[in-house]
């Protein structure tokens, strides 16, 4: 077996769970077994059940009483479990086949995550243990993997334990190297982080692949930038004339911090060397506009000019925008994304070949086999940290060597981005504009949530809009944590419940809510947030699909259920998503679990609305050896790699890659 091969060559994994597997995009062997744990559950002794806590996932043993059932849209089974520390109430929903296999007066032993509706502490979705199985998973640790509907925790076990029985893995690292510095064989990683025998040996397995990833990244880094401070610029850009007309064409100035980063671009483009900057800023601070001002020029100058974006709703966002402000400029702008027909795309590729279309903006969709480019002089990656390695390397080589400008907003400490960027020329927006209101924050609990449904209701009334973020897609008893669909759903019930609501409040129409996550079509979700951008929908319920770009200046309010499961710069990023408007903006944190730590870093945010302060405050705040705990999720993606926890092995990586010219 080889690790490009298909899953389909895995023992045990059929057509059926290809596809299933595939909507978590696991395509081929080393896929899999690079589809690692998102933490492990461990199995301790069964808990009183008064030392229950909100947020907290126990297990408990004890006798059932007041069995019941009710049917509807979600039949629900409850009864209350009671040892002789107190009793706690338990709710399955879909699950009827409960009520034959408990008996009232038996003693059962149940883990669940204990949540709170504000009167009374219950355990939702419990899961029923035998005595002898609990008593084996106390014996080890279980790894507790992202999935899809229909795919399980050991179906993923099984699969990776017959890729590491089938697979020879190169060893790259020297042995003295991994001797000196800690680290362990790769396949003996991979054996560990699957399979460990402990925490610790979790941990130590987790350090090599966290290595891994970070020479990956800087191998990567180094073919972007390799041979560009020595190439010539072969697309030289020196008329800024129309450039110097649409900064006086927009309804706004650029602040002190753009115009700096415009002459670094400037600069670069028609200099004797081919430009490979990093543009990095806060969100909001306005690179977009950077992208198109140099996109503009090198368009003036004779040349195509290329705009990769993450998502499909990001480029028709861009692209709209690019049409709306260059609309005088005679310049011929082309949107390209996946979701596109054949024919479509036939179009696309055969004008944007022959030199018909001047700026190409569009996702993944850029670096196809298929695509050609006339003569691309700049290519532009916003969000840069979104793409992989190969998707980098494979726009730069779209062209004939182009200038390169990467864009991101996710903001990291200084100290940090010279380790991370520092083989690039790096440019930052440290400014926002003087017209932005700051954003009020605020935290709250569960039991604080109607208040801030309230609230809502609220700012719909005085015509504004709203997001509501969860951190899943559909209910799932592997993941605990809010979903868009039932969320969406036990919203607009609620909003339209509420009667007794203050005269000024009452909107003279339906609450129109509407949800929208990363497993729905390109098509759905543009539709879904072409009808939010409009003013056709007052709420969107969305998973973090709206964290990238997405600018809809009447939206006043971001309200992040299980706020405590995204790391600081993503809670940022999604803050971001509001105050582009006029009117006051506010961001309330929803907290699933309490405790000390979870207060600090939810602080951090309260207290700060300037990313590179939130940045630096995140850094001091963890240390590391956090293994699974709270990481930025997709942050330039990376699957287990932290660059605050795992500072260190960044330094380490990057000084490795050097000295072995890498």
């Amino acid at each position: 077996m080889l690790l490009g091969d298909s899953v389909k060559n895995i023992k045990g994994v059929g057509e059926k769970s290809a596809k299933l597997l595939e909507k978590l995009d696991i395509n081929t062997v080393h896929d899999l077994i690079t589809h690692f744990p998102r933490d492990y559950e461990v199995f301790s002794m069964p808990e009183r059940i008064d030392d229950a806590k909100e947020g907290e996932t126990i297990t408990i043993e004890g006798m059932i009483s007041r069995l019941t059932a009710k049917a509807g849209r979600k039949h629900l089974v409850t009864c209350f479990c009671s040892d002789p520390s107190g009793a706690i109430k338990l709710k399955w929903f879909n699950q009827p086949y409960m009520t034959k296999l408990l008996k009232p007066g038996t003693r059962y032993l149940f883990r669940g995550t204990v949540k709170s509706d504000g009167a009374e502490y219950f355990i939702q979705q419990p899961k029923l243990y035998g005595r002898d199985e609990y008593r084996s998973l106390m014996a080890s640790l279980q790894p507790r993997y992202d999935l899809t509907k229909g795919l399980t925790h050991n179906f993923i076990l099984k699969a990776a334990r017959t890729v590491l029985e089938n697979v020879d893995f190169e060893e790259t690292l020297p042995a003295k190297f991994r001797k000196e510095n800690n680290l362990m064989k790769y396949e003996d990683a991979l054996q560990s982080i699957h399979f460990p025998d402990s925490m610790e040996d979790a941990l130590l397995a987790r350090r090599r692949l966290v290595f891994d990833e970070f020479v990956e990244f800087f191998t990567a880094l180094h073919a972007l930038k390799e041979g560009r401070s020595e190439e010539k610029n072969g697309y030289p850009v020196t008329d800024y004339t129309d450039c110097d007309r649409l900064l006086l064409e927009l309804p706004f100035k650029l602040t002190g911090a753009q115009l700096k980063v415009f002459e670094d671009v400037k600069r670069d483009m028609s200099s004797e060397k081919l430009m490979c900057r990093m543009i990095e800023g806060d969100v909001g601070s306005g690179k977009t506009i950077m992208a198109m001002l140099a996109m503009l020029a090198a368009v003036r100058a004779g040349y195509q000019a290329a705009l990769m974006v993450p998502t499909e709703v990001l480029a028709t966002q861009h692209y709209n925008e690019f049409c709306e402000r260059l609309a005088s400029y005679n310049i011929r702008c082309r949107l390209l994304v996946g979701s596109m027909t054949a024919s479509e795309k036939k179009k696309a590729y055969a004008e944007i070949k022959a030199g018909e279309c001047d700026i190409i903006i569009g996702t993944h969709a850029l670096i196809q086999d298929k695509l050609e480019f006339a003569a691309l002089g700049l290519a532009v990656i916003d969000e840069q940290h979104r793409f992989g390695v190969k998707q980098r390397e494979c726009l730069k080589n779209k062209g004939l060597k182009p200038h390169i400008l990467c864009m991101s907003a996710t903001p990291i400490p200084r100290s940090l981005s010279l380790i991370l960027y520092g083989d690039m020329d790096l440019s930052v927006i440290d400014e926002m504009p003087a017209e932005r209101l700051p954003i009020k924050n605020c935290i709250i609990d569960s039991a604080s949530r109607m208040t801030a449904v309230n609230f809502l209701r609220k700012e719909v009334a005085a015509g504004h809009q709203a997001y509501c973020i969860c951190p899943m897609v559909e209910e799932s008893e592997m993941m605990d944590g809010e979903n868009v669909i039932d969320y969406s759903e036990t919203l607009s019930e609620t909003l339209d419940t509420i009667e007794e609501m203050d005269s000024k409040l009452k909107v003279n129409r339906r609450i129109v809510v509407e949800y929208l996550h990363g497993k729905m079509t390109p098509s759905a979700k543009n539709e879904v947030m072409e009808r939010f951008a409009s003013g056709k929908t007052d709420i969107l319920v969305s998973t973090t699909v709206v964290e990238v770009g997405v600018n809809v200046k009447n939206a006043t309010v971001m309200l992040i259920e299980n706020s405590e499961r995204f790391g600081l710069a993503q809670l940022h990023q999604l803050r971001g998503r509001v105050g582009r408007g006029k009117w006051q903006s506010y961001c309330i944190f929803v907290k699933g679990k309490s405790g000390k730590e979870i207060d600090e870093r939810l602080g951090i945010l309260r207290d700060n609305n300037n990313g590179f302060k939130v940045a630096e405050e995140d850094l001091k705040l963890r240390g590391p050896g956090d293994l699974f705990g709270v990481r930025q999720a997709g942050e330039l993606s990376w699957k287990l790699a932290d660059i605050y926890s795992d500072a260190a092995l960044l330094a380490l990586a990057k000084d490795y890659c050097h000295e072995n010219e890498i």
